[in-house]
């Protein structure tokens, strides 16, 4: 088990010496304040075969918490949908935020394990940015996680990424996860 009081992430690290300083550089920031950073990085899976079967929560549940390493919320219908045949409060999904070490840990086997085990990859789509500095993307399958053993897992999802940064303009965000390796392919 680590020392969260002594470890910093590599990624924290890079950024501190490296991204910093370019971000600085290439935009003329006057203080440190102004540089953009990560704020946050949300996980998200939809579970939309739990209409059916209500124990599919439980396993999406304890995959999002294998890959986050904390425990996701469970999110659950707001109304009921009767085309959709789902009731108010019936559980539909699970998400999960992290911050701080857990962030940057993530994002760290994002880019050096996960999006290379991604069949046919080509890197990000680089377009995918809502205007105020976030990220979106979306993965087809969670198993590319080293934390998922293929043999144990009984269904495949699919997973949201959201990567917040503060960042007013999208390409001050894009500079600044191109100083963490996230492949963009335009």
């Amino acid at each position: 088990m680590l020392d969260t009081a002594t470890y910093t992430p590599r990624l924290r690290t890079h950024f501190r010496e490296t991204a910093r300083p370019a971000l600085r550089e290439e935009f003329g920031y006057r203080n440190d304040m102004m540089i953009p950073r990560l704020d946050k990085i949300v996980l998200n899976i939809g579970v939309g075969k739990a209409v059916q079967d209500t124990k599919k929560i439980k396993s999406a549940e304890h995959d999002l918490a294998l890959i986050a390493g904390q425990k996701p919320v469970v999110t659950k219908a707001k109304k009921s949908i009767a085309g959709f045949r789902v009731r108010e409060q019936m559980p539909l999904g699970v998400k999960v935020t992290l911050r701080g070490n857990r962030m940057y840990e993530f994002l760290d086997r994002l880019v050096t394990i996960a999006l290379p085990r991604v069949r046919d990859f080509r890197g990000v789509n680089g377009r995918s940015f809502d205007g105020r500095g976030n990220y979106a993307m979306g993965l087809k399958e969670h198993i590319v996680f080293p934390e998922i053993e293929y043999d144990k897992v009984d269904e495949v999802w699919g997973m949201d990424i959201i990567i917040c940064t503060t960042a007013p303009t999208d390409a001050e965000a894009k500079a600044l996860l191109k100083q963490f390796n996230l492949p963009f392919n335009s």
